[in-house]
């Protein structure tokens, strides 16, 4: 990010009403862009307040503003992974209010200093990446009735029976189909993470947001490596044509990897 400090503005975050929201942890020589906004008030520029090597990414919020809207946590997320994209930042968890600029440095930067600065050091030119693979529905569902002849002939029974009497076997052969994705999605996440593993510092699995999710893997990777990322992916997709459609996001703030205090 790109522009000066902005000590000046600060200085009213202590007036009555008035609070400092936090975004995240970045290096104390980071430049905070004049048109930078967050959370609150569109008017509100976000700033950096500093102590030592590190840094509070802030901005000012109304006390009595609502909080928690989704506009509100997209301008959080889009604030952070602008940041990681272009220097290492420690995000701190959505909502987090302090009282002025000072609690900031007495309550936050300055008990945990040596660990912001250590973990900075670590981020430093690297961003998480999360890959989203989801089943293509009728390709999944031919495969499992392919895989498990059983499940063909339940299929089969349920089609020629009315809907009361076939409720019983449309919950089984729900259950069926649903642990048969579920053993696909643990292979298909397995080695998804493994050919990912060398364009990788860290992975972390994270949990399917859908049942025709095939793998939902966050990555610390570094930035100069994304075309080597984007390469391994492409090779899954071929092999996956037609089954798995994939999607990268990123680079994003390490959200799964690190999240600080928030005082």
């Amino acid at each position: 990010m790109t522009t000066t400090g902005r000590e000046d503005e600060r200085s009213s975050s202590s007036e009555v009403g008035v609070g400092v929201y936090l975004y995240g942890i970045v290096p104390a020589d980071v430049q905070v862009s004049d048109e930078a906004r967050g959370v609150g008030d569109p008017s509100a520029a976000v700033s950096l307040v500093r102590h030592g090597e590190v840094g509070a990414l802030v901005s000012e919020l109304t006390l009595d503003r609502p909080l928690g809207t989704p506009d509100d946590l997209m301008a959080h997320e889009r604030l952070l992974d602008a940041t990681a994209a272009e220097v290492p930042v420690l995000p701190i968890r959505f909502g987090a209010v302090m009282t002025s600029s000072e609690a900031v440095v007495e309550e936050l930067l300055a008990p945990h200093h040596d660990d912001f600065r250590s973990a900075l050091e670590e981020l430093d030119g690297r961003a998480e990446y999360v890959v989203k693979a989801r089943y293509v529905e009728q390709a999944v569902l031919r495969e499992v009735l392919e895989e498990q002849p059983a499940v063909a002939e339940l299929r089969e029974q349920i089609r020629s029976l009315p809907e009361d009497a076939s409720r019983e076997a449309r919950i089984q052969l729900g259950e069926i189909v649903n642990q048969a994705v579920s053993a696909k999605r643990e292979a298909d996440t397995q080695a998804l993470a493994e050919a990912l593993a060398p364009v990788s510092v860290l992975t972390s699995v994270r949990e399917p947001t859908h049942e025709q999710d095939a793998a939902h893997i966050a990555l610390l990777v570094e930035l100069d490596r994304q075309d080597d990322l984007e390469e391994a992916l492409e090779r899954f997709a071929s092999r996956w044509e037609g089954r798995v459609q994939i999607r990268l996001l990123g680079p994003l703030a390490p959200y799964d990897f690190i999240v600080t205090p928030a005082g």
